[in-house]
């Protein structure tokens, strides 16, 4: 099998520089993998409209077991690279019970329920924690989802189905 080139610079566009590339680049060219899972270790109530968390330029990220990680809501959408995100709803922070690789588009699900879809990640707190950035219709918080400690959290990938069959998101 031969590697197949890396894709260049983005084209520049009529209206001047080059286009940023899209925060799904390369997605399609994924394989196959587990969902990641964890449990509520916290539950967050608050939402703000000023927050300025700042999208990163990368559609995944690695994540370790026994990582916390705080969970974010957000009504914007944005695939462009250092989007500022203002409008975000608190869920809560939850413990990763195994490593594997989170992606943005991944479903989001709390107790076997979907929640949203993850939009990508805000890096301000690390080497702490990330902001896994969660896409949902509203703002939710962990108070209105009626969240508590050692609720179960599955980060599942497109076409993931659960262990009872019932496909994610």
């Amino acid at each position: 099998m031969t590697p197949r080139p890396s894709p260049g610079p983005a084209p520049a566009t009529a209206s001047g520089p080059p286009a940023r590339p899209s925060l799904d680049a390369g997605r399609h060219e994924s394989g196959a993998k587990r969902a990641v899972r964890g449990a509520v270790v916290k539950v967050l109530r608050h939402t703000r409209t000023d927050r300025g968390m700042t999208l990163e330029p990368f559609a995944s990220r690695c994540v370790r077991r026994g990582e916390v990680h705080e969970l974010v809501t957000t009504d914007h959408w944005s695939e462009e690279p250092g989007a500022r995100v203002d409008r975000v709803g608190f869920l809560g922070f939850a413990e990763l019970a195994c490593g594997g690789v989170v992606d943005r588009g991944d479903t989001l699900l709390i107790g076997g329920e979907p929640v949203g879809t993850v939009l990508g990640f805000d890096g301000c707190h690390l080497p702490n924690h990330y902001n896994i950035l969660i896409h949902t219709p509203r703002l939710l918080t962990g108070h209105c989802l009626s969240l508590a400690p050692e609720a179960g959290v599955v980060f599942a990938p497109a076409g993931w189905r659960g262990p009872d069959g019932v496909p994610a998101g």
